[in-house]
């Protein structure tokens, strides 16, 4: 990828993150007038929080992505099987459903919460892996389930592991999994983009 559209994919991750921060964050301080970021009662103070978060999560979806991305090709200069690494993202994956479950269960968020998150975030991954499929093919939906569910799992880590405020949990992981999709939705695009450029750029200078 040239540093132009990553700079792009960059920029517009972090600004997605804060936009859906500040959606969600002013939906849950609607929903439960108990909650306050980082201790602060004022809407003023609250929205720059949200933004603030906003963009670090936007940030941090971004590492995670690219840290996927190197994982995937060094997974597969060793496995040399594609497949063979489709398969143990699959296995992960599925894994992950049941971790997750667990770690909300363990943490005793409540009687409903440790088994709603998992299947919600499992129906959306599906969702945005079927449409990735429709856009590019059939190879790419289990790489899609790995990074939206997986990837989301260990980027929200630090809000789900000792964590038993719900509004806290749905706050850092409702924009990481959309930014994580938003990446995952983008990147075939751009490699498209950069792999027609060359061809295009020979008939303009003809004319």
């Amino acid at each position: 990828m040239s540093l132009r559209n990553w700079f792009f994919l960059f920029w517009s991750t972090m600004g997605i993150g804060a936009v859906v921060c500040i959606i969600s964050g002013f939906i849950i301080l609607s929903t439960n007038s108990n909650v306050s970021f980082f201790g602060f009662d004022n809407n003023g103070i609250n929205l720059i929080m949200m933004v603030t978060a906003g963009l670090m999560i936007g940030a941090f979806s971004q590492m995670g992505f690219f840290a996927y991305l190197t994982l995937s090709y060094i997974a597969l200069s060793v496995f040399r099987k594609k497949y063979l690494w489709n398969a143990l993202q699959a296995y992960t994956t599925i894994f992950a459903v049941f971790g997750l479950g667990y770690v909300l269960y363990e943490n005793r968020t409540n009687n409903w919460f440790f088994w709603v998150l998992p299947l919600i975030l499992l129906v959306a991954s599906l969702l945005v892996a079927r449409l990735k499929v429709k856009q590019t093919n059939k190879s790419a939906f289990v790489p899609t389930m790995f990074v939206l569910f997986f990837v989301t799992f260990i980027e929200a880590w630090p809000a789900i592991q000792g964590e038993t405020d719900i509004p806290a949990i749905a706050f850092m992981m409702i924009p990481l999994f959309i930014c994580n999709a938003y990446q995952n939705m983008m990147m075939h695009r751009l490699v498209k983009k950069e792999k027609t450029a060359p061809a295009e750029a020979p008939a303009k200078t003809a004319v």
